[in-house]
């Protein structure tokens, strides 16, 4: 039984709640939760149906299931606001679409002048079956946030913008050391963070690559109501 485990990863996941406050909204004692999560003992009914209340999950995924995502490549979870922004996006479906989409947008940045360009990026998800069975496709969207002092010097091109919003966000170290693992787990775990808190998606999600110190590192971000 993964219960123990999962209880403690819920309760730091919600708000890093402590054993004594979550022991004050189950009417137990603090005792009582640190057992339960030692799993030296197993809580009544009642009160995994009160846990899964709580959390907004489901009790076989609490009892049975490994509802922990862990990684020494990820920052703490933190919800973060973001400053609206403007941005031109380019859509590829192909096998290769992060490649291709970026190296537009960056050709797209010199074509504009502008230095130090900064690129965010998401899957698009809009393909048919055949693209993704038979010729193994799929999308990806690639955007160049335009600088602050951006007039009117673009209007050729479709521009889209974001108004100031909360995001919860968190950073990977070195993603392409295992991408398939680190970045969709990571996805995972910033949308548990928000169902368990009760947040609201705003279908809008993006990720952006950066460096320090020659390292690299992306950043996810998920935008909430």
């Amino acid at each position: 039984m993964n219960f123990g485990v999962n209880l403690q990863y819920l309760r730091m996941m919600h708000k890093n709640m402590t054993q004594e406050e979550l022991a004050n909204q189950l009417g137990v004692s603090r005792q009582t939760i640190s057992k339960w999560e030692l799993n030296q003992g197993n809580p009544e009914l009642s009160k995994i149906k009160e846990i899964c209340s709580l959390f907004n999950c489901k009790s076989d995924d609490l009892l049975f299931g490994n509802m922990k995502i862990v990684n020494d490549a990820y920052s703490e979870i933190v919800i973060e606001s973001i400053e609206k922004f403007k941005y031109i996006k380019y859509t590829v479906i192909s096998v290769e679409p992060e490649d291709d989409a970026t190296r537009r947008i960056k050709q797209l940045a010199r074509e504009l002048d502008i230095d130090n360009p900064k690129i965010i990026g998401w899957d698009f998800a809009h393909l048919s079956q055949e693209q993704i069975n038979v010729y193994h496709m799929h999308g990806y969207t690639s955007a160049l946030v335009l600088p602050i002092d951006t007039k009117n010097a673009h209007e050729s091109y479709l521009i889209e913008k974001r108004e100031t919003q909360n995001y919860v966000t968190v950073t990977i170290k070195n993603p392409m050391d295992n991408p398939f693992h680190l970045i969709s787990n990571a996805f995972k775990s910033v949308f548990q963070y928000i169902k368990v808190n009760r947040y609201t998606y705003d279908h809008f999600a993006f990720e952006s690559v950066f460096y320090e110190d020659d390292v690299e590192y992306m950043r996810i971000c998920v935008a909430i109501k």
